[in-house]
């Protein structure tokens, strides 16, 4: 079968190789735009776009998919079907009609739980069990076509997004090549999506990512994995934003703690540094701090971080 591959970020690579090692013909490669990035501020091209020059498979790249120059490479590249792994564009009704086969999806999620940009982040941030990822036929409605297959995946207590989506995208890839084959096989069968279960899960902002102290412990160790490694969660201290990786809730008697003796009540935000941790105050139960960057700065040890920069008790995070 000739097929067309639609994806832009890492967590599509998996996917793309996985179907140049197929029996299926890739035909051509649809990723997003080179963007600017980096202190300097030069183009650089998507993940995909690097591993398709690697395999030596035309790309195209167009501003939006809906452009009549893309849509003529569309038909030039004669696809049976297209496969997409985080395109991030929709895709119109005059490209959705090209491919004979259609256009089948991977997405990060059990569907319809998550449709939208970010649901392994939104999976983490509620506190779901399990999540998984979905096959299914693109239809004009986000997210809503007939589902193909799924795969089922247990959610480790401190996994961030980021470990989430690496699996995802692995074992993901897998089930896509499955869906392609079927297809080609033809005995693919599309069901229907249920009309209940179903959530959204927009892009999480740089603004969402800023760690609500006065929350939970618990929640606030889910925010700070939902938005590990991207938009990266944050805070504030003495004017200045600070970055900030997984924290863990203080066990009672940790040894790794400030002392021995009961731990003290903390207000939200207020941090308590140590010899070996920093514990910051939630609406719960301490946290401790895991890496911490500080402005322009890498990622180091929280009981580091709080050396350097003289911490000291009863200073406070989000001030």
């Amino acid at each position: 079968m000739r097929i067309v591959f639609a994806g832009t970020p890492a967590v599509a690579v998996p996917s793309l190789r996985a179907l140049a090692d197929s029996t299926h013909e890739l035909v051509g490669v649809v990723t997003r735009p080179d963007r600017r990035a980096g202190r300097g501020r030069h183009l650089q091209a998507s993940a995909v776009s690097l591993v398709a020059e690697e395999l030596d498979l035309p790309v195209a790249k167009p501003a939006q998919p809906g452009d009549q120059e893309f849509l003529d490479q569309l038909r030039a590249w004669r696809p049976d079907a297209a496969a997409v792994v985080a395109y991030g564009a929709l895709l119109p009704q005059s490209a959705l009609d090209i491919p004979p086969l259609g256009w089948i999806n991977l997405h990060f999620s059990l569907l319809p739980a998550w449709r939208g940009a970010a649901p392994v982040q939104h999976s983490i941030w509620h506190g779901d069990e399990f999540t998984g990822a979905t096959t299914f036929r693109i239809v004009p409605e986000l997210d809503a076509g007939p589902v193909f297959g799924t795969m089922t995946y247990a959610i480790p207590p401190h996994a961030t997004a980021g470990d989430v989506l690496g699996v995802l995208a692995r074992d993901g890839a897998k089930l896509l090549v499955d869906t392609m084959d079927a297809i080609a096989a033809g005995v693919a069968r599309a069901e229907p999506q249920s009309g209940e279960g179903t959530s959204y899960a927009g892009k999480i902002t740089v603004a969402e990512a800023a760690v609500t102290w006065a929350a939970p412990h618990w929640a606030v160790d889910r925010q700070i994995r939902a938005c590990t490694p991207d938009p990266g969660a944050w805070t504030t201290l003495r004017g200045s934003r600070i970055k900030l990786g997984p924290v863990r809730p203080l066990n009672e008697g940790d040894a790794a703690g400030v002392g021995p003796g009961p731990r003290p009540g903390l207000a939200a935000g207020e941090l308590l540094p140590g010899k070996k941790c920093v514990l910051v105050g939630t609406a719960g139960r301490p946290v401790v701090l895991g890496q911490v960057a500080p402005a322009g700065k890498a990622y180091m040890d929280g009981a580091a971080w709080a050396r350097g920069a003289r911490i000291e008790s009863g200073e406070r995070f989000g001030s």
